[in-house]
């Protein structure tokens, strides 16, 4: 009996193990052991022929219909054509020259058997060529003892390969499976019983060869808990060496930078903000390092509808229509520019209702700033709202102060006297022209009284308009409103309103002085005053779903009005935690992946701090810290002083790309490393910028969106997780279509059809190619060599095998075809990564100043690249990328206020995987979904090591998206076990394994982190 770490080439044979080593990645005793059946087939079961995944290698169980030899070339060649049925499909199989007589001979209609090869099509029809094929119905001759036993079997159908065909393996491990007798069993026989778990041996053989279905369910149970918990062993075991290693623990100080950056805020944290911060906060403060993901997208906001109203300098403007760059008025009554839009879909949209009547909707996670008797100014979302709308009373509690009116100019004419113009509208009922809603402060006011004094009666401390139409009862209240006052319609006969109107004091609704004093309206408005204005929220009422966006706004106060209402935007997590680091006498640094995102970061932060990133300058903070930015294409004289300001300490706070990196950067005090888009960053990438540190430095990793990797470990928990549940989960509504080129190649006509008339329209669009085209190697392909037959011929000549074997498509060669093709007269440009940094920002900047139409980029736009008017997207060879990345380059339209259109272009046939994964991304938005997509697709990869698909993964039997179940409960097991006995003093057999599982450049990745 051999051992299980016993050579295969002594068991099986050179060949064989040859075979099953280069192949399969199989090369003990063991590793074919843990070889498991994918499934299993029946004596008699027909396999659904119509579900054949093409250019995949497969082993299908089926009935022979029918067989005939046929002649070609004349007489000279033949071949024979075999056709199988299962009552869903039928499939072709082709065998030429020599090799027709023995399948000929065993392949007889009725006949059942095994097959195995690689599919493909020929005139449009599945085929295999030359399949293995092994006969499952058995003659009287053959023994009925065979046949017996062969129909009460379950065949396993082992992941197979082109040269060695799934019975083949079975064959193998027969071969090997007393040897399953030695198997070390690694879970303690406590958990066993508790978890009615069979022992390992026992489950070996079962998986292998079973006798009932009962036995296959009972070894993969007790297989994936194999997995599972000696992962989590593994990993308790690692986090609990986290908790011995010496760090600096960073305690909040009181009075610090922090608390200086808090109070310049006009609100409070949301309470989702507030569990982030403390759980960042409690972990700084420990003496071991803090290893913690944060997920969902920093410095993100809350989003309305499209069609909500946002004020600018204009008039109200859809929110659907803002732009980066857009003029906004905020509460204070300054104006400021939007510098982030951020379309997040369809989401539950509800409605706030004021106790004025007026309305406003925006989603759940909508900030407001709010008021309740006796308290001061309050950040809620809409969620906290609805929990808590009603006061001890019964009465609504929370309220919404009016804005600071402003002067606005819509551009419109305003022939007529202001005054006037109400009169006249008091008398026919029509509509207030736009021209003087968004009119300065002194005309609006002027139409208000000339509506009054003709038609308006006082009303105590108030007036009312009597008897208005809808629509100007509705432009009325509207301009009172503007004016920082209140207005609500009362209905009174025949659709008429009556319009109850209160003006702060420096704006009389009457001008008439026998109604009463006559005083200017003054442009800066009377914050104080306005406080006798505040609506109350009465009523919150569930709209339904509705596309919606956020948007931020480059001023301190973060925040803008919109439908006569204040709003705010989120802060940034990190920022604070990079603070309270730098009050407790440590630096932070901020690893982000591109130098577009690390000039976004530093550009944000500076903006949010103010004064204090100015630590040490003139006119800065006394209480500041310096922030500086360290890329590779900074000048040297800059980068010198940023190096200097590292080293010295004088820059609390440092955002940089791999420039961070190199070995001439040192720290004078490293205690927060930060890295944001972590799956964009190697293990290694990680580790040299936390060996910076005297001790280890903290470490906190984000990412807006799951990828497969991120996914795996944080099911997995080896990183403490904090989520910030009121954060952008997709992006606009964006049409996504799958192009196949080579069988219809009149659709990819029509694609640059649709980016031509994207253009008129007056947007802009996008080409992503995977390769730039100035390569001076060629791709790598397949080796050369004979066909070996005419059926290997056919083969390499299938579709699939050509798509496969082209060299990608180049983003040089596709710009060339384009400017003198289908983009014939448009402004075309080209964007790599091997182009200089300063011709990248020129071509950046053209693109986003709208001097360019269309951009033929690689991938490098994947992150940072914010152009809301690029409306249009084709992803050349879109199958050659992964299905996060083709999510993440889609999000780059659809950023504005017209909808996106990302087309997928794939010379793939629509049978094949790669074709249903691109159907798979343009059926979804949901970045959550799609990478659950990814994970299923690929599986999770080498979870301890760097492979991201590897065939040897730590995981065989477990799969992270459907047994999360036994991995959190293999996680509480492991975790009590760890801290019973963190050496496994106790559990030999346990050390074992985990040895097995942990060979060096595992355990070197573990203890990166």
């Amino acid at each position: 009996m051999a051992a299980l770490d016993e050579p295969l080439k002594k068991i099986l044979g050179g060949t064989t193990a040859k075979v099953l080593a280069e192949h399969l990645d199989l090369h003990t005793v063991g590793d074919l052991l843990h070889h498991y059946p994918r499934r299993y087939a029946e004596r008699g079961e027909l396999t659904r022929l119509a579900d054949l995944p093409l250019d995949e290698h497969v082993t299908v169980v089926a009935q022979v219909a029918d067989a005939r030899v046929l002649k070609f070339n004349g007489g000279r060649g033949q071949r024979l054509e075999v056709t199988l049925t299962d009552g869903s499909g039928r499939l072709r199989l082709v065998f030429f020259g020599k090799g027709i007589h023995k399948p000929h001979k065993d392949l007889l209609p009725g006949r059942r058997a095994m097959f195995a090869g690689k599919v493909s099509v020929f005139n449009h029809k599945l085929q295999l060529a030359h399949p293995e094929y092994e006969l499952l119905d058995r003659t009287a001759d053959d023994g009925a003892d065979a046949v017996s036993a062969f129909a009460n079997q379950l065949m396993p159908i082992y992941p197979a390969c082109q040269q060695m065909a799934s019975w083949k393996i079975a064959k193998a491990v027969d071969a090997v499976l007393p040897s399953a007798q030695d198997a070390v069993d690694p879970l303690p026989e406590a958990l066993r019983d508790g978890r009615a778990l069979v022992p390992l041996t026992e489950a070996l053989l079962k998986i292998h060869r079973p006798a009932t279905k009962a036995d296959i369910a009972d070894a993969r149970s007790r297989l994936k808990w194999d997995e599972a918990f000696v992962l989590q062993v593994a990993l308790a075991r690692r986090r609990r060496a986290e908790t011995q290693l010496p760090a600096v623990a960073r305690r909040l100080v009181k009075d610090g930078i922090l608390d200086a950056f808090d109070a310049k805020l006009p609100f409070t944290l949301t309470d989702g903000q507030q569990k982030v911060s403390r759980e960042i906060f409690d972990d700084l403060a420990t003496e071991h390092p803090m290893h913690r993901l944060l997920q969902g997208e920093v410095g993100s906001g809350k989003a309305q509808p499209l069609d909500a109203l946002v004020l600018t300098p204009r008039g109200f403007r859809p929110m659907g229509e803002m732009a980066v760059g857009t003029e906004v008025v905020v509460p204070s009554g300054d104006l400021a520019v939007v510098d982030g839009v951020f379309p997040q879909g369809e989401r539950e949209v509800w409605r706030l209702v004021l106790s004025d009547g007026s309305t406003v909707e925006c989603d759940d996670e909508h900030l407001w700033i709010v008021g309740a008797r006796g308290t001061g100014e309050r950040v809620l979302t809409t969620r906290e709202l609805r929990a808590d709308l009603l006061g001890a009373d019964g009465r609504p509690q929370w309220s919404i102060a009016a804005a600071v009116p402003v002067d606005l100019e819509g551009g419109g004419q305003r022939p007529l006297d202001a005054y006037e113009l109400g009169r006249t509208l008091a008398d026919n009922g029509d509509r207030v022209p736009d021209a003087y809603r968004n009119a300065p402060l002194k005309d609006r006011l002027a139409v208000v009284q000339g509506l009054m004094d003709a038609g308006g009666l006082p009303a105590g401390a108030a007036a009312v308009y009597r008897a208005a139409a809808a629509p100007l009862a509705g432009d009325l209240a509207w301009l009172v409103r503007s004016l920082g006052g209140r207005a609500r319609l009362h209905p009174v006969r025949d659709g008429a309103y009556d319009v109850s109107v209160a003006l702060p004091a420096a704006c009389p609704p009457f001008r008439d002085e026998a109604r009463g004093p006559s005083m200017p309206c003054e442009s800066t408005g009377h914050p104080e005053e306005g406080a006798g204005f505040r609506r109350t929220i009465e009523a919150i009422e569930h709209v339904g779903r509705k596309p919606v966006q956020c948007i931020s706004v480059a001023h301190p106060d973060h925040a803008y009005v919109t439908d006569h209402f204040t709003v705010t935007h989120n802060t940034m997590v990190a920022l604070r935690a990079m603070l309270g680091v730098v009050d407790s006498g440590g630096q932070a640094a901020m690893l982000a992946p591109t130098e577009v995102l690390a000039q976004q970061h530093h550009r944000s932060i500076t903006e949010m701090m103010g004064e204090l990133a100015e630590g040490g300058m003139l006119g800065g903070a006394e209480r500041g810290t310096k922030v500086v930015l360290l890329t590779g294409s900074m000048g040297a004289a800059a980068r010198r002083q940023a190096l200097l300001d590292l080293v010295t300490g004088e820059a609390g706070i440092v955002v940089g790309t791999h420039a961070l990196i190199e070995d001439k950067v040192q720290f004078h005090d490293l205690g927060l490393v930060v890295v944001d888009e972590q799956h964009r960053f190697g293990v290694e990438q990680r580790d040299a910028l936390r060996g910076k540190g005297k001790q280890p430095p903290h470490l906190l990793v984000m990412t807006a969106t799951p990828i497969p990797r991120t996914v795996a470990m944080t099911v997995f928990g080896d990183l403490e997780t904090s989520v910030l549940d009121q954060l952008p989960a997709g992006r606009s509504p964006i049409a996504s279509h799958v192009v196949p080129a080579k069988d219809k190649p009149h659709f990819l006509a029509r694609a640059w059809e649709r980016v031509r008339e994207e253009v008129a329209a007056g947007h802009q669009g996008y080409v992503v190619c995977p390769r730039i085209g100035d390569e001076e190697d060629p791709p790598k392909g397949t080796k050369k060599g004979a066909s070996g037959s005419k059926g290997a011929a056919a083969k390499a000549s299938s579709p699939e095998d050509v798509a496969e074997k082209r060299p990608p498509l180049a983003v040089l060669d596709i710009a060339d075809q384009l400017t003198t093709g289908p983009l014939d007269g448009l402004r075309v440009a080209v964007l790599h990564g091997r182009m200089a940094p300063d011709d990248k920002d020129d071509v950046m900047r053209r693109f986003a100043a709208g001097e360019l139409d269309v951009l033929v980029a690689t991938t490098v736009i994947e992150v940072g690249v914010n152009v809301p008017n690029a409306t249009a997207m084709v992803i050349m060879d879109a199958d050659r990328f992964g299905v996060s990345q083709l999510h993440q380059l889609r999000g780059r339209v659809g950023r504005g206020a017209a909808p996106g259109l990302c087309l997928l272009v794939s010379e793939m046939p629509e049978a094949s995987p790669a074709r249903a994964r691109l159907a798979a991304v343009a059926g979804t938005l949901d970045g959550f979904e799609l990478s659950r997509i990814d994970l299923e697709q690929r599986r999770e990869g080498d979870v301890l090591g760097q492979a991201q698909s590897g065939v040897r993964s730590s995981l065989r039997m477990l799969a992270v998206i459907d047994d999360e179940e036994v991995i959190a409960a293999a996680r509480d097991e492991a975790t009590e076990l760890v801290a019973a006995d963190p050496e496994l003093a106790g559990y030999p057999e346990l050390r074992i394994a985990l040895s097995a599982l942990l060979d060096d450049e595992r355990e070197q990745y573990l203890d990166k982190g």
